[in-house]
């Protein structure tokens, strides 16, 4: 879930293998900012609660509800209707979604004119276990980070291709918020390479390289514990790991794999694994460089990942945040989960101009990540939280009309990465 998602997407057990580089030191952390005096930061009873819920750190979560009755209006998975399925090759500005509660992907009509009026799923391929992020490349095929390796699809005939397991040993096939195996990621922006964040329970993850043409691992490089998100400098040399439960970004070199850890914790380190204030995706900033790590709906942290500083600019959403992404006119896109403490708002979709003004779309009900159109006009936000409360299907925003109420479409088993055809 997924910087650079691909050309044209939307969007503790030691590893088997040991990167191809040694790791150069950490860079110096970053100074931290003044902590807020909120009742709900870092209170005992908080980390404590935080400890046995998500978005913490842990090794065991009880199977997603196939039903999806965790959360309020939500509907039971949507099966494809096979009738409205294409003969041919998939129609450009179809959407595909990683059924995190199921072993599928699932393409989606998004209605007439992308508005998600009239839409519904069309197709589903299995792909491996529980899968998380996914990204397409200019050549139609999908990596889909599963708990079991990579699956590659050919999202124009609709089929599975094959699997690359993975280097990193990461116990048990699993399913759940806290399952090894693949989450974040990402290609390269020539397409070569498919860089995937490997969760390893217990312990720091990996990142590992796959050789598209060969698609077998190149390459594995150690990183933080966890690792949400992953993306791409836009010149390619380095890759770029969110270590959530690490409360760091871990830069890794794209040519020898030597690794660069960078802090990224606005609100400090406090809480530890109990923590819910740590860093989950991140978008690169094309004109410079610098990754935007949003938090809270309170703070926008902006990395330089050359010098590992951290500044730090408001948001105003005050709500939990997960999923972003940017638009082609450098509008911030990013997914408020919903509340965490008694003071929080509900959950919405925050819209960041470039000069930092926002507005919120309100949501109904907890999501998790977002793609947007390539006009820029819709934003498609996934319903299937990494926590409980997800529900099953997409809510399509447009972002062009203020005034537009958001429109829910039925798609897929607990969906988090999406990417648009």
């Amino acid at each position: 879930m997924t910087g650079v998602r691909g050309a044209r997407a939307a969007s503790a057990a030691a590893p088997s293998r040991a990167p191809s580089a040694p790791s150069t030191p950490s860079a110096p952390r970053t100074p931290r900012t003044p902590r807020v005096s909120r009742a709900r930061r870092f209170t005992l009873a908080l980390a404590a609660a935080a400890a046995l819920a998500g978005c913490t750190s842990g090794t065991t979560e009880a199977a997603p509800d196939p039903t999806g009755t965790t959360a309020p209006n939500t509907t039971a998975p949507a099966a494809p209707d096979p009738s409205r399925a294409p003969t041919g090759r998939t129609p450009q500005g179809t959407l595909l979604v990683a059924d995190f509660g199921g072993d599928t992907v699932t393409f989606v009509d998004p209605g007439r004119d992308g508005s998600g009026e009239g839409g519904a799923p069309i197709a589903s391929v299995e792909v491996g276990t529980a899968p998380y992020g996914l990204v397409v490349g200019e050549d139609g095929r999908a990596w889909v980070a599963t708990a079991e390796g990579v699956a590659v699809v050919d999202t124009q005939r609709r089929t599975r291709l094959g699997i690359v397991p993975y280097e990193t040993e990461t116990g048990p096939v699993t399913t759940g918020e806290y399952r090894g195996g693949g989450m974040g990621i990402a290609l390269a922006p020539d397409g070569r390479h498919v860089y995937v964040g490997v969760n390893v329970p217990g312990g720091n993850g990996t990142v590992e390289v796959i050789d598209t043409a060969t698609r077998e691992v190149t390459g594995v490089a150690g990183v933080g514990r966890r690792p949400f998100d992953v993306d791409v400098s836009p010149d390619g040399r380095e890759v770029y790991a969110t270590d959530h439960d690490s409360f760091d970004v871990t830069a890794v070199d794209a040519d020898t794999l030597r690794t660069r850890r960078m802090e990224v914790a606005p609100y400090g380190t406090e809480g530890g694994l109990g923590s819910w204030l740590k860093p989950h995706y991140a978008v690169v900033r094309p004109q410079d460089g610098r990754l935007l790590l949003p938090f809270e709906g309170e703070r926008l942290a902006v990395l330089d990942p050359r010098t590992g500083e951290v500044t730090v600019e408001r948001m105003t959403a005050n709500t939990h945040q997960h999923g972003a992404a940017l638009a082609p006119d450098g509008t911030l896109l990013v997914v408020g989960t919903g509340p965490i403490g008694a003071d929080d708002e509900d959950p919405s979709l925050t819209v960041r101009a470039l000069d930092g003004t926002e507005r919120t779309v309100p949501l109904d009900g907890p999501h998790e990540d977002v793609a947007v159109s390539a006009d820029g006009r819709t934003a498609y936000v996934t319903g299937g939280f990494t926590r409980d409360g997800y529900w099953n299907g997409i809510t399509v925003v447009d972002l062009r009309d203020e005034k537009s109420e958001p429109v829910r479409l039925e798609a897929g088993n607990r969906p988090l990465g999406i990417a648009i055809l």
